[in-house]
């Protein structure tokens, strides 16, 4: 396969974006790298697509716009108490989508069904702080919590959450599936519960929505019949081109969350925590992506995104008083003497990385800074025969609590800390934030130790965006609402 590297500077993404192609004006054509099956999704573990289809069909108590803040979707307003432990919603005065009016009651109910389903996962472990959800007079509930939680409207506004009746829900657009896609029509917005516009159905476009592998996905936008690409990740961005001005642009979101890999083997090399930080040493973050030539993105060697409301600064990037070849250089010594306690001992390790041209420079990468230190790094295809898997996701809300519940030993995804556990849990009942954030300081120290997560830096999300498309922004969730995308240019 011939790669074509891509240039994302600020220049060109300017460049790019007055350049678009001619199209049908009554449908944008959007499609997800993914696979179809993934728009089928009925449940609460959702890919990238099967989130967009929830988010677009089944409102939440709020929602995301397309730059990526909170907005009101079932819940008109709200306001919190001063204490933080109190979160007071008005509800809209809006129908199921059987023509029942939705009341406080329903909501209640509908959300704490949900919340117990997703007992088990990362998105119910970050809604453990909510203590009690209690519908007041018919149109207000109460969300209390056990602490503050600044980022609870985050959770609350993802596409999981989103309220349904009997599968159905009262989201922002309707939906109907044909053989190869799923057709979206923006509903009126006084069947929910808002004020009527006039000028509407002259505002308004459909929305055609499919999932498809990406080397389909790029075919279809290179050939004019998608506006959009959705859900681009490293693993594909070679396929990206830029090349042909009057096709389109690729637009980079500046995501949040993590990238990097996580250890699985509990025996062999990767057993002792010492030897796993060798691995870690060895990585030159600094070159490890430059075939792929993108501007702006910063590697880092944290497990919490520096910077972040609650990161209070005790914890710095790793070996930055050493050189990347002291760093080598005691790596080797670990790796050396590892192999010299055993006769034939095989300095080996195996990764699972996704199919893709981008995975295939990433592990042509990840080897050689491995041989570095005396590793021979080979790839697999089944995760569950890797040593190392590729961790690449987006976060959900701005906080180190949502980077080490990621990571949580009921999760049953990889090695842990049970340490790290106990100091985020016992955050959890913690109202002073300086005390909540010292904690979760102590719980990324202990994960940092153990070396079971080697960071790389930030995920990497694409996207391919004709021109004479709006609604469409950048941000840091990698959240692209559909209805956004359907209006019609002004």
């Amino acid at each position: 396969m011939r790669i074509r590297t891509l240039a994302l500077s600020l220049f060109a993404l300017l460049a790019l974006a007055g350049c678009g192609g001619a199209g049908n004006d009554d449908l944008v054509d959007v499609v997800f790298i993914g696979q179809p099956e993934e728009l089928e999704e009925d449940g609460l573990r959702l890919s990238s697509a099967g989130q967009h289809l929830r988010a677009a069909t089944a409102d939440g108590l709020v929602s995301l716009d397309a730059n990526g803040n909170v907005v009101p979707a079932v819940a008109e307003r709200w306001i919190v108490t001063d204490d933080g432990l109190s979160y007071i919603f008005r509800l809209r005065n809006s129908d199921w989508a059987d023509g029942t009016p939705i009341d406080s009651e329903d909501v209640r109910a509908e959300l704490g069904r949900t919340i117990a389903r997703l007992s088990g996962t990362s998105l119910g472990l970050d809604l453990a702080k909510i203590r009690e959800v209690r519908a007041m007079t018919g149109r207000v509930i109460e969300i209390r919590l056990w602490s503050p939680m600044p980022d609870l409207l985050q959770v609350l506004a993802q596409p999981e959450l989103g309220l349904r009746r009997n599968g159905r829900g009262t989201g922002p657009m309707a939906v109907n599936r044909t053989d190869d896609a799923w057709i979206l029509q923006p509903r009126p917005p006084e069947t929910r519960g808002l004020p009527a516009d006039p000028e509407w159905r002259q505002r308004i476009r459909q929305l055609r929505l499919r999932a498809l592998p990406a080397e389909q996905a790029v075919a279809a936008f290179e050939s004019g019949g998608a506006d959009l690409v959705l859900n681009g990740r490293l693993a594909d961005l070679p396929l990206a081109d830029v090349g042909a001005l009057s096709r389109g642009t690729v637009r980079l979101d500046a995501a949040l969350g993590l990238f990097g890999l996580r250890v699985h083997s509990r025996e062999g090399l990767l057993a002792d925590a010492a030897r796993r930080e060798a691995v870690a040493m060895a990585i030159d973050r600094d070159t490890l992506l430059q075939p792929f030539n993108i501007g702006g993105w910063i590697p880092t060697t944290r497990i919490v995104a520096p910077g972040l409301p609650d990161d209070i600064g005790t914890i710095d990037e790793r070996w930055t008083d050493l050189t990347l070849e002291e760093r080598r250089a005691q790596a080797a010594q670990r790796i050396a003497a590892w192999r010299g306690e055993g006769e034939d001992r095989a300095a080996r390790v195996t990764i699972a990385l996704p199919p893709g041209p981008g995975s295939d420079l990433l592990f042509r990468e990840l080897a050689a800074d491995l041989a570095a230190i005396g590793i021979r790094l080979e790839r697999v295809e089944d995760s569950d025969d890797a040593d190392l898997t590729l961790v690449d996701r987006v976060a959900r809300y701005g906080s180190a609590r949502w980077f080490l519940n990621q990571f949580n030993c009921a999760l049953n995804t990889g090695r842990c800390v049970p340490e790290a556990d106990a100091r985020v849990a016992e955050a959890r009942s913690q109202a002073d934030p300086m005390v909540r954030a010292a904690l979760f300081a102590e719980a990324e120290a202990e994960l940092a130790a153990s070396n079971v997560y080697i960071p790389i830096g930030a995920p990497i999300r694409w996207s391919l965006v004709r021109g004479g498309i709006e609604g469409f922004q950048e941000n840091r969730w990698n959240v692209h609402p559909l209805l956004p995308l359907a209006l019609r240019p002004i």
